[in-house]
């Protein structure tokens, strides 16, 4: 990640744990669906926010929440992996997780150059790599 969108996530994530605190949980979700823009693109970032989607589904006691964040949770293996990421998505259940989204006027200048199919294309040719390097070493050995 930019360090320029390190920065804005980490800001977005203290303010949603902030706001999380104090049990303002609207508002805390307005900055992890923030937080989840810029940081759906790599694996750690894009599980911590819906963790923390989860933990404010959970404090609502919304079963509809907290059903789409676990299977969020889950897919973000299988999402990662392939570079499966709807540019704008914001992460709540909601809303699909497979629609991009528009970005917010402030957030859109850290995923300028971020072209979703540049990024799968990418990705793939990564895993088929380690896929073939690991399969050349198996019978090599």
């Amino acid at each position: 990640m930019r360090t320029s969108a390190k920065t804005v996530f980490k800001e977005e994530m203290r303010d949603a744990r902030a706001n999380y605190r104090s049990g303002e949980l609207e508002r805390c979700f307005h900055h992890l669906e923030r937080a989840h823009i810029l940081g759906q693109r790599y694996f750690g970032t894009h599980v911590l926010t819906h963790w923390w989607m989860l933990k404010v589904g959970l404090r609502q006691r919304s079963g509809e929440e907290v059903r789409g964040q676990v299977l969020r949770l889950i897919a973000t293996v299988p999402g990662y992996l392939f570079g499966w990421v709807p540019k704008g998505n914001t992460g709540g259940a909601d809303v699909s997780p497979v629609k991009p989204m528009p970005l917010p006027d402030d957030l859109a200048p850290y995923l300028e150059g971020f072209v979703v199919a540049k990024d799968v294309t990418r990705r793939m040719a990564f895993w088929a790599c380690a896929f073939g390097v690991g399969a050349l070493w198996f019978l090599a050995g």
